[in-house]
């Protein structure tokens, strides 16, 4: 099994930054991408960024560019979520997520589905 640990979450003011980190841990597993989604209070849960590890290649939703930068060192199985800018409407809890197999139910890094094992959360409130 593989556990991921989110955090840096908290309350912060419109146009501030916050900065998430995510650790993977546990049995041995290669770490083929990793990814963060968020979902907010009523709405379904959607991509923000994704990091492959082969070829280094990034992915932004359209909302978060610009403002959101992903990065991550493979070795150790990290992932940040640099936020700034911030706006009332990035409000959600922010969860990461890891594709641990060469296989999985998508091939594309921006669908839920392309990834194997998911954090619990963390919370980000921004104010107006």
């Amino acid at each position: 099994q593989v556990q991921l640990v989110e955090s840096g979450g908290g309350l912060v003011q419109a146009g501030g930054s916050l900065r998430l980190s995510c650790a993977a841990s546990g049995r041995t597993f290669r770490n083929y991408a990793m990814g963060w989604f968020r979902q907010a209070p009523g709405k379904a849960r959607e991509f923000v960024a994704a990091i492959t590890w082969s070829g280094g290649s990034l992915y932004y939703a359209d909302s978060v560019k610009g403002r959101f930068t992903i990065s991550g060192d493979n070795a150790k199985n990290t992932v940040y979520l640099q936020t700034n800018s911030l706006k009332p409407e990035d409000a959600a809890v922010y969860y990461c997520a890891v594709k641990a197999t060469s296989y999985t139910g998508s091939n594309r890094a921006d669908s839920s589905a392309y990834y194997n094992y998911w954090g619990q959360g963390t919370q980000v409130t921004v104010s107006s």
